[in-house]
């Protein structure tokens, strides 16, 4: 896969949204833990199943919990690779009555990693809005672990038709494939704190206070495989992934 270097010109954008997130969150974290599956989160933040997920949580006044039941088959896709999130969407209100929407980042979520047992080497990122407007998430999460000196790339083929906007209590999430399954990766390492960097309206541009979701104890193995898919309000659209 192609790895981008901190200080590559090619890369700085992104690079430097990754690297200056570390000090953006605020707020206690809770101790992550693995889970069965993929989890099914309703728009409460709560969802039923045979195991519970727990929650890593950033900053905002509500704490988001995830479990559920295995989901491993593939999803057909509705939407259309290749399609751009629009700049302007959301960001001022028309019209009488109308609330405005601002960027999710770490001051209006609360975030949660999820270590997956199937499908196999991948973890679920789950956004909350916690705060009274509806947010938007542009493009795809910013994932830095430990003082990783790389970014992640995303899967184009999961980017959605239209930006994700979520109203208050409601989630938009994103998969994280940690490490290739057949042993190909190389540089593999264990982490132990993960930074998750929100984007603006603009490719790599930085959408506010960066979250750091609690990991399990043990911490999470990943090598350069690692990659992450776009925001996606249903999570049925990445459960296959």
């Amino acid at each position: 896969m192609r790895h981008i270097r901190l200080f590559a010109a090619t890369g700085a954008a992104v690079a430097a949204l990754a690297l200056t997130a570390c000090g953006g969150g605020t707020g206690a974290q809770d101790e992550g833990a693995s889970s069965p599956d993929v989890a099914r989160t309703d728009a409460s933040g709560t969802s039923g199943g045979t195991a519970a997920g727990t929650t890593g949580t950033t900053t905002g006044d509500a704490t988001g919990t995830a479990g559920g039941t295995a989901s491993g088959a593939t999803v057909t896709r509705s939407h259309t690779p290749g399609a751009k999130p629009d700049a302007s969407a959301g960001r001022t209100s028309k019209g009488t009555g109308t609330r405005s929407t601002v960027l999710c980042n770490g001051t209006n979520t609360t975030v949660t990693a999820q270590v997956l047992k199937r499908p196999l080497n991948h973890m679920l990122l789950t956004v909350k809005n916690t705060g009274g407007k509806i947010c938007s998430l542009p493009y795809y999460p910013v994932l830095r672990f430990d003082e990783m000196q790389w970014v992640p790339q995303a899967d184009e083929a999961t980017q959605p038709q239209a930006v994700v906007s979520l109203a208050p209590g409601e989630s938009g999430y994103a998969m994280a494939l940690l490490s290739a399954a057949d042993g190909s990766g190389t540089g593999g390492q264990t982490a132990h704190k993960l930074t998750l960097a929100f984007q603006g309206y603009t490719p790599n541009s930085s959408g506010g206070p960066s979250a750091t979701p609690a990991l399990p104890a043990k911490g999470v193995y990943y090598d350069s495989a690692l990659k992450v898919t776009y925001w996606e309000q249903d999570l049925d659209l990445i459960s296959g992934w």
